[in-house]
């Protein structure tokens, strides 16, 4: 094909850079097959692996990733550690907590810049409900035992003045047996992720106390910014397997950028029927009001990675002694993130501009 003069000037950056090194043939990952767990790969902060998948940004990257279901982040983590799987998704301060017991692993692609749980509270069993000191003595629907769900319920509780220890935890997944639990009463309020949340939104089941859907509920709940959902890998990997974790980036952080201009049409195309739990025009619902909490970039932001640390300390997320001191620096890196964008940048370029659907 034949360019013009100006295409070729607007193209050359773009072909600088596929020189150095960009293309998956001249960087072949080290680990081409891959297996991710996931906690809950339903729950739209998981989205863009969904998308990566879906959309064959992974496989465009020379990697053939098995995205492993599990019920919740916590789920996920265990499965990393025990080796039944290379990489694990889940909430930023999953890093925090394997650091402390002295496991060194690294969110390498952040896919969230707000947590985008809920708390929300049955108008069922709860239906007089004003102040959050009335849930003392009831039962608190999370993912699991120890995972974010779990985590970020005591530190609202202890915000709120209630301690965690007078509240019963109860495990209900982050799925439709989630949104069962709470109807049929067997809890009393319910800490979750979308489509969860809106299906007992939409539907009178839930009131909501704190939303992190958005930046300014988590703002409001926090006093600052925190991460939301990341990719991480031990460090050991991370150091053995650069090319691989490289291609994860460049494939996650493609997916973020398809989903900062994905219409509705675009995610019902991209987004597999049996992940809307039933209810197509919920799940897009939800989506458009999570957009603003998917990060357009991959990049982990320090002030939010500084906050996450400071909770962490305060809220106690591990009882035991901690085996390593905190270390914020150690818990993620930007690198490979900064790379994809680069990557992401020169597909633009070579498509000629904006426009490109990537």
């Amino acid at each position: 094909m034949r360019l013009s003069r100006r295409a070729a000037l607007r193209a050359a950056p773009a072909l600088a850079l596929l020189g150095h090194g960009l293309p998956v043939l001249a960087e072949r990952p080290e680990r081409p097959q891959l297996s991710l767990a996931v906690g809950g790969k339903t729950a739209l902060c998981y989205l863009p692996l969904t998308v990566a998948e879906q959309l064959k940004f992974f496989a465009a990257e020379g990697l053939e990733v098995e995205l492993q279901d599990h019920a919740s982040g916590a789920r996920a983590e265990q499965a990393l550690i025990q080796g039944q799987a290379d990489l694990a998704a889940g909430a930023f301060e999953h890093t925090i907590v394997l650091r402390q017991r002295g496991y060194s692993a690294r969110a390498f692609v952040f896919l969230g810049r707000a947590p985008q749980l809920v708390f929300g509270v049955s108008q069922r069993t709860l239906r007089e409900f004003l102040h959050p000191v009335q849930l003392r003595g009831r039962r608190i629907g999370v993912s699991a035992p120890e995972s974010y769900s779990h985590w970020f319920a005591r530190m609202a509780l202890t915000r709120a003045g209630v301690a965690p220890a007078e509240v019963e935890f109860v495990a209900v997944g982050t799925s439709t047996a989630a949104v069962a639990a709470l109807r049929e009463g067997r809890i009393d309020a319910i800490v979750n992720f979308d489509p969860v949340i809106s299906q007992l939104e939409a539907h009178g089941d839930i009131r909501l106390l704190w939303d992190t859907r958005t930046l300014r509920g988590t703002q409001e709940l926090f006093g600052g910014p925190m991460p939301g959902g990341s990719v991480y890998a031990p460090q050991d990997f991370v150091l053995r397997h650069p090319r691989t974790v490289q291609a994860m980036a460049n494939a996650l952080v493609r997916a973020l950028k398809w989903l900062q201009t994905a219409s509705p049409s675009d995610i019902v195309r991209a987004v597999p029927e049996a992940y809307m739990h039933g209810d197509r025009a919920i799940y897009l619902a939800a989506f458009e009001k999570s957009r603003e909490a998917l990060s357009p970039d991959g990049m982990g932001i320090e002030r939010a990675i500084q906050n996450a640390h400071a909770a962490a300390a305060q809220f106690g997320l591990q009882q035991q002694p901690a085996v390593r001191p905190p270390a914020p620096g150690a818990t993620y890196t930007n690198e490979f993130v900064l790379r994809a964008r680069q990557r992401v940048q020169a597909m633009l370029w070579a498509g000629g501009g904006g426009g490109l659907r990537i």
